[in-house]
């Protein structure tokens, strides 16, 4: 069996704040023309005015990521403080109202918002999309519906949307109560091998429901565009080392799963109705509280389950050269996610609401800049 590449893409949808009044700012088009003139096509407008997405080149590695992904947060930084603007990478705005925010006039964006009405317009968050290239449709299949149990982990250790509208949700990831609200999103259905996934894409395409595979918002799904699997389940996050754990976590799991199919063993499939409540648990909680474990029919702490995890892919890591970076997930449950973090300045805090807000708003663009 060939050996896949393994390469890694990683693409952040970033908010611009005014670094005054530290609320959402529309991206002028002098700061996206200086953005291109200096990135090209790794920089893009998102759905929304306030935002702007970047994408790293392929990857060979997570010293490669880790130079392309500094590059671009750095590039984006300093053109926008040119504006008295900053970007934040946290998946909600703690302060701003969705109904004050313009969306993008471009006819992808414009379709959208005909066409998914009411839902596209709370749409006021930003994620974080990790490719890994495995280049054999088969295997992308395969591994899709394996790496599915994996996803609840990925979130919780991605939590970075406590706040929504200058209220405490009560959840880690309020991104993901928002994202669920479109069509074609949650966890991607479990299909049996690639034909499968193609006849049912092609059926929605021959009806016009979607005009190709880029429509289709999984937690998981083999990218339209690459040869990879595109994981899309997990919070952005504000410090650089943080979406580079993430990174290599997804890398690291993925070449496991080869790593067993090559050996003519698998992961046990588990239906998503199981996972999915491992997906709530860890959209609720982020690693404050633990996921199921479904062999032994218990709930495991997150401590324990970060240290099984990479007992389980340290052979991968170590292969792929980034074994220090899945080892910092210990460190992210230890010190909790952007979320407990951003919970914890609200808290000391002796303001009012809003200058609680404005106080993790702060924190946020420290965070961002942390390291570059």
């Amino acid at each position: 069996m060939q050996t896949p590449e393994f390469t890694l893409g990683i693409e952040e949808e970033y908010l611009l704040v005014d670094r005054e009044s530290l609320a959402l700012h529309e991206a002028p088009q002098d700061l996206l023309d200086a953005c291109r003139a200096e990135l090209g096509d790794q920089v893009s407008r998102e759905y929304l005015q306030c935002q702007i997405e970047i994408g790293t080149l392929p990857c060979t590695d997570i010293a490669a990521a880790r130079d392309d992904l500094k590059r671009l947060r750095a590039t984006i930084s300093k053109l926008a403080a040119r504006h008295g603007l900053a970007p934040i990478a946290a998946s909600c705005h703690p302060l701003a109202h969705w109904k004050n925010q313009h969306h993008t006039d471009k006819d992808r964006y414009n379709d959208l918002r005909r066409d998914l009405g009411g839902v596209v317009q709370r749409l006021l968050i930003c994620g974080m999309h990790v490719h890994v290239g495995l280049g054999d449709d088969t295997l992308r299949a395969d591994l899709m519906r394996q790496a599915s149990y994996f996803l609840p982990h990925l979130l919780a250790l991605s939590t970075s949307s406590p706040f929504w509208q200058g209220q405490d949700t009560g959840l880690a990831s309020y991104r993901i109560s928002v994202f669920d609200n479109l069509p074609r999103t949650g966890l991607p259905p479990q299909f049996a091998n690639w034909q499968d996934y193609r006849r049912s894409v092609q059926v929605l395409v021959d009806l016009g429901v979607i005009e190709d595979a880029s429509k289709i918002w999984w937690d998981m799904r083999p990218s339209a565009s690459f040869p990879t699997l595109e994981t899309r389940i997990m919070d952005v996050q504000p410090r650089l080392e943080d979406a580079l754990m993430l990174a290599a976590l997804n890398q690291c799991i993925l070449r496991m799963l080869w790593r067993l199919r090559r050996r003519n063993l698998r992961w046990r499939i588990y239906e998503n109705v199981l996972i999915a409540e491992n997906r709530w648990r860890a959209q609720r909680y982020g690693v404050t509280e633990g996921l199921i474990d479904f062999g032994a029919a218990s709930i495991t702490p997150f401590p324990q389950l970060v240290e099984e995890l990479i007992a389980l892919l340290e052979e991968d890591a170590r292969a792929l050269g980034c074994l220090p970076e899945i080892e910092r997930a210990r460190e992210v449950v230890a010190r909790g996610t952007s979320a407990s973090r951003q919970r914890a300045v609200a808290a000391a805090e002796t303001g009012d609401d809003d200058a609680r807000m404005r106080a993790v708003v702060g924190h946020l663009i420290d965070e961002f800049h942390d390291g570059l």
